[in-house]
């Protein structure tokens, strides 16, 4: 049954193989079947891979992928079907941890309150004593994240202080400790920024190269094509087809990740921004500062504008984002915004400053989280509540009755379903949990509770974490409705590609400020990727963003270093030194050894 779908599913000429037809290899899925309630996850899928390859697993969001890859490692038992490993069946994680596979999850899984060498030794001993003393924990957790995060992080550094981009980093430097035969990565550069991805991918091919099998589950197609030896991509339950070598191109993947033999690519679709944009000014900065060491930051946003923001992990970006909406409180200055018409006449003031959250949203700012599990869905609610909880109270609630507010849940049940029509998102039943679903469809709500607030001013970070290439072109085409609808957004990406003819002007922040602003054919990945890295080859002096000339010079003298940091050196100026040894005890300090 499976292979005449794959047949009949695969582009022509791609050479998409089945792996319906032969089961075999270092590591196979055979006939695996697994339901949660009426929902079938699994339906029959057939998966093979071997050892010194890295293989992707690929396909949209509710397809299975990420269920494929729990089953491999041991956390969701099997309905129906065989798995085996090197001869073995792991039944839970401890049986896949001791036939040596480690597994990254989707989402990022960590102790907040914990140190982070406490984060990455979690679940590392035995139960009846230690692998490691602890001064050799701190040595190897500083070691390993000098080389994944590319800078030296402090061990003793609570996880909670940590950007997200270095909590992922957290995550996946636990995997690499074990040295595992088999690595599975569920999504694990949605986090990351592009200098970032390239130091995991190095680190990856360098596992390969040592013999391990390594599984990689990506919406991000393009990463997926640089990285990959074979794909095998899965829809609505099934595997429909492998690809390897040659064969792993965009085409190929969207093609058989919908069926539509005739898609086009990115590339191939010639997008133009939305001709929406106004002289009406409804956001503005004065003299805003995000980072102490930062620079001013000035800008106006117009009306019908989309304006896109990117950056290296860790460069104010996300904070100046986060101040805009009302979360974050700056370190100096003001976010100034428009009234709304009856903020206006109850004010008799054109323009109001945004201090918190509260202001934001009576002006009309929304705001959508890429960090779901920690800003985003309420885990213990229904994917219902989770969509309409904004319209239980306040000037927009869907109730009656004054203050007894009683819901009116007719006009609540069509939003509910109008808004998962038009997002496509797959839910089941309504009423159950929202992490039931999987991560790209959780981040499908948080973005309809958005629209269901109707905004004037939706601001997006990095909304696209975790959805496929499907729901992107969704998510895009209902912005370029809002903004002609007379919307205006403002979107925080680290995907370059998101950018091109959505955006009309990217800001790109260094150092806690703009260094560069991009507009029209300026917008590739290319030239935008340079001011990423400090090197811009286009001075812009839009009225509308403000750099001083002084700020770029001091840049450029900083930022000397391309994005080459495979090989990073251990900080000369560390130093451990043993007191016990040390003969002369005047004016010592007393200390307790570890």
């Amino acid at each position: 049954m499976n292979e005449e779908k794959n047949q009949d599913s695969a582009p022509e000429k791609n050479g998409a193989q089945s792996n319906s037809s032969k089961v075999g290899g270092d590591i196979y899925v055979q006939d695996a079947t697994k339901s949660f309630g009426v929902t079938k996850a699994l339906n029959g899928v057939n998966f093979k891979a071997n050892f010194g390859e890295i293989h992707a697993i690929v396909g949209g969001n509710g397809c299975g992928k990420s269920t494929l890859a729990k089953v491999i490692s041991g956390v969701l038992p099997l309905d129906k079907g065989k798995v085996s490993i090197m001869g073995q069946s792991p039944n839970s994680p401890i049986e896949a941890q001791r036939a040596g596979i480690a597994t990254v999850f989707q989402e990022v899984m960590i102790a907040e309150e914990a140190t982070v060498y406490e984060n990455l030794f979690i679940g590392y001993d035995s139960f009846f004593g230690k692998k490691l003393a602890h001064r050799e924990r701190v040595e190897k957790a500083a070691s390993i994240m000098l080389e994944l995060a590319g800078e030296f992080v402090d061990p003793y550094t609570i996880a909670s202080q940590l950007s997200l981009g270095m909590k992922a980093w957290i995550t996946i430097g636990r995997a690499f400790l074990r040295n595992p035969k088999v690595l599975i990565l569920d999504e694990s550069s949605a986090a990351l920024d592009f200098d970032s991805t390239e130091r995991l991918f190095a680190k990856m091919r360098a596992l390969r190269d040592e013999g391990a099998a390594i599984f990689i589950v990506t919406h991000r197609i393009a990463e997926l094509v640089r990285i990959s030896d074979r794909a095998t991509v899965m829809r609505d339950g099934i595997d429909v087809g492998v690809l390897a070598g040659d064969e792993i191109t965009e085409k190929n993947l969207l093609g058989l990740m919908t069926g539509d033999k005739k898609i086009s690519t990115a590339s191939e679709i010639k997008a133009t921004p939305p001709d929406s944009v106004s002289d009406e000014i409804v956001l503005s900065s004065k003299d805003l500062k995000v980072w102490e060491t930062g620079n001013d930051i000035n800008f106006n946003l117009p009306k019908g504008e989309i304006l896109g923001v990117t950056g290296l992990d860790g460069q104010g970006q996300d904070n100046f984002v986060k101040a805009l909406a009302g979360i974050d409180q700056p370190i100096s200055g003001d976010v100034i915004v428009k009234q709304s018409d009856e903020e206006r006449e109850r004010t008799k003031k054109d323009y109001t400053r945004v201090e918190n959250l509260l202001d934001a949203k009576k002006s009309g700012i929304g705001y959508v989280s890429g960090d779901r599990k920690k800003e985003g869905i309420f885990p213990n609610m229904s994917i219902y509540e989770n969509m309409v909880i904004p319209l239980y109270k306040g000037k927009q609630a869907k109730t009656s009755g004054g203050f007894i507010g009683f819901i009116k849940w007719m006009e609540l049940n069509g939003i509910f379903d109008w808004e998962v029509e038009r997002l496509s998102i797959k839910t089941g039943p309504k009423n159950n949990l929202i992490t039931s679903l999987s991560g790209g469809n959780q981040q499908k709500v948080m973005i309809a509770r958005a629209f269901t607030t109707t905004p004037k001013i939706l601001i997006l970070n990095d909304p696209a974490r975790g959805i496929d290439v499907g729901a992107k072109r969704d998510l895009y085409k209902h912005l370029r409705n809002f903004v002609n609808d007379g919307g205006t957004a403002i979107f925080l990406s680290s995907e370059l590609e998101e950018f091109i003819g959505l955006c009309h002007r990217v800001l790109v922040f260094r150092d806690g400020s703009i260094f560069e602003t991009f507009e029209k054919d300026d917008i590739n990945p290319n030239t935008i990727l340079e001011g990423m890295f400090g090197h811009t080859k286009k001075n812009t002096n839009g009225s509308s963003t403000s750099v001083s000339n002084d700020t770029k010079v001091s840049k450029s003298n900083n930022l000397q270093n391309n994005h080459n940091v495979q090989k990073v050196s251990k900080p000369s100026n560390v130093q451990v030194v043993d007191f016990s040894k040390k003969l002369d005890q005047k004016d010592k300090i007393k200390i307790k050894y570890f």
